[in-house]
């Protein structure tokens, strides 16, 4: 047990009994007086204690071991004496009865000197029979006294046969009972309890128990979400916490009685590696805890966004070249969560090797043991023949799960056990040719690969055979948008590519899944998805220094130069699809032509849209949706067709004169006269006619035609497409300054999220506006009541009935507070080479309430015609995209002028907003 230095800093027990003597013994205080002087005693006592272990945690060592050991110290100390004083003082007795005696317990958490700063103290007050006036009362007054220290206190009072009774219907009440230990009172009462705990309770039914405990986390993991890798943590309840250390302690104390997991090495139940892992996790697990409780005063579990770099601060954790200290605390914290998966599967094969049993009946050929390429076979799991034969064969290391995979089969703990205790000998296996063979063909098997690739990963094998995906192993981004550590992302991102090449993703990925059959590299492709983030985290551009590891370990791997160079090339450009259909208008022919030159090959281009969907996919559950598949494809099919020479096909003039002429045609079947034909058609400049495809023309002829005929000022029109996953409201008004900005204002306001902007002014000065916009869970709205309310605030807002301004100041903003702790630097971009005709502004910041009202009136205040506009959110980073002309319809070019739209932009960012501008017009005008 970790020895308390300087337990008098601590608490004085001592100076605190005599303060208690002396209270007790003065005449002159009445009850009601005496027992505030004796609360105030201990009042002192706990705060001085709290703060003292608070220092030593914070300012010296911020060991959690030491941590919640002089807590529970403190409280323990505190007990006793309260106890003593209560006894003694105020009820005392001369001669007990045997119904009189009475122990009190430490329970639970507490019982096993697990004590974090804010936690529950659970007391057991045991009595040898039914409960007396004297126990009552002795009871009460502790605690009362407890509750008014401001401790949160647990309590049970039972006698010893109720505590067996209790014990043996509850498996929670006989799990707490497992960890207590006597305080004070009668020891022969403890001593009575624990003998009979052990007989009564603990004899017989230790598998059964151990049988109790595993369904119990499994069902915790699974209502938990059954992974390790989640953004903000449970330290005590998620996996791999500080729960599943619990689970094994319980299992090792009931089933050998042991009160330290080292004396199971003692007792060559574990290793002594197996053993010292567990104290590690288990000291630093504490030590997180711990942290949280302080820096958040309250009993706090969940690692929090917020919480997250306060409590690598505390730990120490600093920032160093390519890391951030949160994300190397988070690194550590979930290789920690790894290593205790890790102890509890050793922990399983072990209690399975000791507690075999010989079947009594002869079980059937099928489930005997049987060889299977060099490995037995039992049931539906493999094993090495012997303990030794990985020390004889290293490669056997990759083989046993090359074999697994290929048959379907479970690896005995015991193996992997083994596995653990010999990854020395992966190290030598790494210019193996057999070793890299088994490797790939594991990567690349049709089936089974993500499984595969996390049992090699969760083993220890995939990190050391492959050291530089160990460098991403456990690697957090320190932001919204990631979710998943970097292996964890990668390892999803092969099992994505799996299912779209076995046909399971057919209805949400309809193109991959036709690609993924038509591409030659099906190899190269394998192993990009692995690559495509390998270089994370080592600062740099991570797709550069990617492509530079790929092309060293690609040979090694077995692949052909010419793999290897397509390897490369799709690990350095991997961002780059996504990029250009995210944040580059597809509808402009110098986006497309730029991409082709980028991509040269139709074969490179699936390759790089299959890596590209996998990748988005894996981020997390909620990153893909319909709309972005939709630009995905519609790049791809645009680059397919300017790679077989489809973009030379005539002039702007000449492809805007053909789609003239299909809307023409399309009008007359519709029945209108061919004089409304043509007065629709001479409404349209060529931008319009090559922006939307003739559905969409002929759905704004029709609103045009009945507004027109109607006399309307304004129509505003809502048309859900499922397909596309958005809804497009179409907006058609007369043109002025500042509608854009307006439009996108009321959109806020209304709960919708703009994903796409096509704006347009016709030749009769009206504006045709079409937003596509989606509904907070990334879906198309579908819902009436919001579209109508959708609808009328647009009216309203472009009516001038709604203060923007003030109506977006007050709008909360749709991130938690938590999240405040994310620092998204504010950017301006100004590109004239991404298009002929516009000049494209990329402006990055932070997510709020308006972002896109802000950012849009700057870009009128500057005098800046607005074309299209591409609206992206990753997690707290927006990433709006405008391409936009001058007063003169002309690109921006002129040097004083581009810096003044970036200033205004960088302005607008940092908080000096438009809606302040508005604001002090209006104050002015009132």
């Amino acid at each position: 047990m970790l020895k308390i230095r300087k337990p008098r800093a601590v608490v004085d027990r001592r100076a605190l009994v005599s303060h208690l003597e002396d209270i007790a013994a003065d005449p002159a205080l009445k009850n009601r007086q005496r027992r505030q002087k004796v609360l105030a005693a201990f009042k002192d006592a706990l705060r001085h204690g709290h703060d003292e272990v608070r220092r030593r945690f914070l300012d010296e060592h911020g060991r959690g071991d030491h941590c919640v050991r002089e807590n529970c110290y403190l409280v323990d100390q505190l007990i006793v004496t309260l106890f003593d004083y209560t006894v003694t003082h105020v009820f005392p007795t001369g001669v007990k009865t045997t119904g009189e005696h009475l122990a009190v317990l430490a329970v639970g958490g507490y019982g096993r000197r697990e004590l974090s700063p804010f936690s529950d103290i659970d007391l057991l007050f045991l009595l040898p029979y039914k409960s007396t006036p004297y126990s009552e009362q002795v009871v009460e007054f502790m605690l009362y006294m407890l509750w008014d220290l401001g401790l949160k206190v647990g309590h049970a009072t039972r006698n010893v046969q109720e505590c067996m009774r209790q014990a043996k219907r509850d498996i929670t009440i006989r799990t707490a009972m497992l960890e207590s230990r006597h305080l004070c009172g009668d020891r022969r009462l403890w001593d009575d309890f624990h003998q009979r705990y052990q007989q009564e309770i603990v004899a017989g039914t230790g598998m059964h128990f151990v049988e109790q405990k595993l369904a119990e986390r499994d069902d915790r993991h699974e209502r938990l979400g059954d992974s390790r890798y989640v953004l903000e943590p449970n330290v005590k309840e998620d996996k791999g916490g500080l729960r599943d250390l619990h689970t094994l302690y319980w299992i090792a104390k009931y089933l050998y009685g042991v009160s330290d997991m080292r004396q199971l090495a003692d007792m060559a139940v574990l290793s002594d590696q197996a053993a010292t892992s567990f104290i590690k996790a288990q000291t630093f697990l504490w030590s997180v805890r711990c942290a949280l409780h302080y820096l958040s005063g309250r009993p706090e579990d969940r690692l929090t966004f917020d919480m997250q770099s306060a409590v690598a601060d505390a730990l120490g954790y600093t920032d160093r070249a390519g890391a951030k200290g949160v994300e190397r605390f988070m690194k550590h914290y979930f290789l920690v969560a790894k290593d205790v998966g890790d102890l509890t599967r050793i922990f399983c094969a072990v209690l399975e090797e000791k507690n075999r049993r010989r079947p009594a009946i002869r079980m059937p050929g099928a489930f005997r043991k049987r060889n299977l390429e060099g490995f037995v076979v039992e049931g539906s799991r493999i094993a090495v023949p012997r303990d030794d034969a990985f020390e004889k064969d290293p490669v056997r290391l990759l083989s046993i799960f090359h074999v697994a995979q290929k048959h379907g089969l479970d690896i005995h703990p015991n193996t992997l056990r083994l596995v653990n205790d010999n990854l020395r000998l992966v190290r030598s296996l790494r210019n193996d040719p057999d070793a890299n063979a088994l490797f790939l063909d594991m990567l690349t098997h049709p089936q089974h690969a993500e499984g595969t690739l996390r049992r090699l990963n969760e083993a220890g094998v995939f990190g050391r055979f492959i050291p530089d995906f160990g460098r991403v192993v456990a690697q957090m981004q320190y932001d919204m948008y990631h979710v998943y550590t970097t292996d964890e992302h990668t390892i999803r991102a092969i099992g994505i590519l799996n299912r779209i090449e076995q046909g399971k993703l057919a209805t949400e990925l309809p193109l991959s899944t036709q690609l993924v059959q038509k591409v030659q590299s099906r190899r190269a492709l394998y192993v990009a998805v692995l690559l495509h983030d390998i270089a994370k985290g080592r600062g740099g551009d991570h797709s550069e220094l990617g492509a530079k590891v790929a092309t060293k370990l690609c040979p090694r791997l077995g692949l052909t130069p010419e793999e290897t160079e397509t390897v490369s090339w799709l690990v350095l450009h991997h961002l780059d699809m996504s990029r250009t259909a995210f944040k580059r208008d597809v509808d402009d022919p110098q986006t497309i032509r730029t991409f082709a030159d980028l991509v040269q090959s139709p074969e490179r281009l699936k390759l790089l849209t299959l890596l590209t969907c996998c990748d988005i996919r894996a981020v997390g559950p909620q990153v893909w949706n319909s709309w972005k598949g939709t630009l995905l494809r519609e790049l791809f099919y645009r680059t397919e067709d300017a790679l077989s020479g489809g973009l030379s096909a005539g002039s702007r003039d000449a492809r805007a004169a053909r789609k003239r002429d299909a809307l023409r045609e399309s009008l007359e079947i519709a029945g209108w006269s061919l004089e409304d034909i043509e007065d629709h058609l001479a409404r349209g400049y060529p931008s319009y006619w090559l922006t939307f495809d003739t559905q969409s023309q002929q759905r704004h002829a029709e609103l045009i035609h009945e507004a027109e005929s109607a006399g309307r000022l304004l129509t505003v029109d809502v048309c859900t497409d499922e397909i596309r996953g958005v809804t497009d409201v179409t907006i058609y008004t007369a043109d002025h300054p500042g509608l854009f900005s307006k439009i996108t204002g009321a959109m806020s306001l209304s709960g919708v999220t703009i994903v796409d902007a096509k704006i347009m002014t016709l030749t009769t000065g009206m504006a045709l506006d079409v937003f596509s916009v989606q509904d907070s869970d990334g879906t198309a709205v579908t819902d009436e009541d919001k579209l109508d309310r959708l609808k009328r605030i647009i009216e309203d807002a472009l009516s001038g009935k709604i203060w923007l301004e003030k109506e977006l100041a007050a709008k909360p903003s749709g991130l938690p507070s938590r999240t405040r702790v994310f620092k998204v630097p504010p950017r301006v971009v100004v590109d004239n080479t991404a298009s002929k005709t516009y000049t494209v502004i990329e402006v990055n910041g932070r997510d709020r309430p308006g972002f896109l009202y802000d950012v849009t009136a700057a870009l009128t205040r500057c005098g800046l015609q607005i074309h299209s506009a591409q609206v992206t959110t990753f997690g707290e980073r927006v990433v709006d995209v405008f391409y936009v002309k001058d007063v003169f319809g002309m690109k921006i070019e002129h040097e004083g002028k581009l810096k003044q739209v970036r200033e205004t932009l960088m302005d607008t960012l940092n908080g000096e907003v438009a809606r302040s501008v508005a604001a002090r017009k209006k104050e002015a005008a009132e």
